[in-house]
């Protein structure tokens, strides 16, 4: 099996659990004769698609699991691609949950479904296509023996690469088959590709325009015949898959294109973007982090707004996108900052201050594509935006906020120390008991008012905001803050 291919139910799919015969829900029905008497109907992939997905739009279920901020642009236009049983390619720049989008999709299958046991491509004991399913259908009738897929074992995906073959995708002639005496005109020694192997399933191809046009033209007969061809073999397979493509507009235009046949025979195209709404990349940044160590709202924020800024800066090619996993691997980074320090203090709980964020600068900065223009000032683009997404945060959650109490530390020229290895009880104590504190705490959205890493996190962010609105003073050095003076 290709490293590049993975099926669902791996880690990285929307479901890890993988079916067995154990599974309490799997049917017991073994054979066609029963399968006939439970009253079962065979129905084609997207019309079983189909009717899923309207009983869920009924019934107001969730359809698409984990996807964030396409509620009202992208997922109409999917759900009206599936209505009307087109194959269908999403178009975007990178990280915008293109794939994620697709494996979602698989959840519209019925749990599970029945196929001639031992079929190497899923054939329904209804309908059997390949030479083998239909001998046996012939002398065994009603008595064909019966097995069942489950959903998770109906979708798989190949990413496009140079050294994808027709062989891959379609399928190719297997030399163990003709060796142990089959004749080399048997369609019955024909290895089977991924798409057929997916037959009456899913089956998407991602980065299409990556993959060499000579094999593009292997999907013609695929998309609009619904059948194969394997090295000039006589070999009529109907297929009955669902075939969905991504890919990126870069690759689309310049390195790389689909076809203009294969363009043809997909039914739609559709657009996607990344997040509109600030709340929308916070869900994102909350829903996909694994964070190590405590991130206050406020901090996500920081991180979604620092993103953000990114995408609209002229400083970077637009071109490439900055994906949503930069987001995800800054909150993550900033979590093991506060967990670092925690390590080295011995402080009880790690949260994540506002000292921590300038360690997504130097980490990140190679996710990031520049213009040309600004070579050699890439880490001062990304200190810069940083320090606005701070600046929007602090105005947005503390811009009326009476911070008066605070101020009055630093009127005789008061200074405090904060860093990243100071820990946060070290840091109320330098500032001493605040006024309002739990006003602002409020106002950060963290209920956390009681735990001393919090309030330590609400202080300094408080702080370098004051900073930022020249309301306060600041030396810095690498590791080393100072407030005031």
């Amino acid at each position: 099996m290709p490293q590049d291919f993975q099926p669902t139910g791996s880690a990285s799919s929307p479901s890890s659990s993988h079916p067995s015969s154990s599974h309490p829900s799997r049917p017991s029905i073994a054979t066609r004769s029963a399968l006939r008497d439970s009253g079962h109907v065979h129905k084609p992939v997207k019309i079983e698609i189909r009717d899923n997905l309207l009983a869920k739009l009924r019934s107001g279920e969730p359809r698409f699991p984990g996807i964030v901020g396409f509620d009202e642009t992208v997922l109409p236009h999917v759900e009206r691609a599936l209505l009307a049983g087109h194959d269908f390619v999403l178009l975007g720049e990178r990280g915008q949950g293109k794939t994620r989008l697709i494996r979602t999709i698989s959840g519209l299958l019925d749990e599970w479904t029945p196929v001639v046991d031992g079929c190497e491509i899923n054939d329904h004991p209804y309908a059997p296509v390949c030479k083998r399913c239909r001998h046996l259908a012939d002398q065994l009738g009603d008595d064909l023996p019966v097995d069942w897929r489950h959903r998770n074992e109906r979708y798989g995906e190949k990413l496009a690469t140079p050294d994808t073959s027709v062989g891959d995708l379609i399928g190719d002639v297997d030399p163990i088959k003709v060796a142990e005496g089959r004749t080399l005109g048997d369609p019955e020694t024909v290895h089977y590709g991924l798409v057929p192997r997916f037959n009456r399933g899913i089956f998407s191809v991602n980065e299409l325009p990556d993959l060499a046009e000579r094999i593009q033209v292997s999907l013609l007969n695929v998309l609009e015949e619904r059948d194969v061809q394997i090295r000039g073999y006589a070999l009529r397979l109907p297929l009955d898959v669902l075939l969905i493509a991504s890919a990126n507009p870069e690759d689309y235009t310049n390195r790389g294109r689909i076809i203009t046949p294969l363009k043809d025979r997909f039914g739609a195209e559709v657009r996607t973007h990344y997040p509109l709404r600030l709340t929308d990349e916070v869900s994102l940044i909350t829903q996909e982090a694994e964070l190590s160590a405590v991130v206050p709202p406020h901090l996500l924020e920081v991180i979604a707004r620092f993103t953000r800024l990114l995408r609209e800066s002229t400083a970077i090619d637009q071109r490439s996108g900055v994906s949503a996993r930069f987001a995800v691997a800054g909150a993550e980074t900033v979590a093991a900052s506060a967990l670092r320090r925690a390590a080295l203090t011995g402080e009880s709980e790690p949260v994540a201050r506002v000292c921590d964020l300038p360690g997504i600068v130097d980490s990140l900065q190679g996710k990031v594509e520049f213009e040309v223009s600004e070579e050699g000032r890439e880490r001062d683009v990304l200190v810069h935006l940083l320090r606005r997404a701070i600046a929007e945060t602090f105005r947005a959650r503390l811009g009326t906020a009476d911070l008066s109490g605070l101020l009055a530390h630093f009127e005789e020229g008061v200074t405090v120390e904060s860093g990243e290895l100071v820990p946060a009880a070290e840091l109320l104590k330098r500032v001493g008991k605040v006024s309002g504190l739990a006003k602002v705490l409020e106002r950060l959205g963290d209920e956390g008012g009681e735990d001393p890493g919090r309030a330590a996190a609400a202080i300094e962010f408080a702080l370098e905001g004051l900073y930022l609105t020249r309301r306060l003073s600041k030396d810095e050095v690498p590791g080393r803050t100072v407030y005031g003076g």
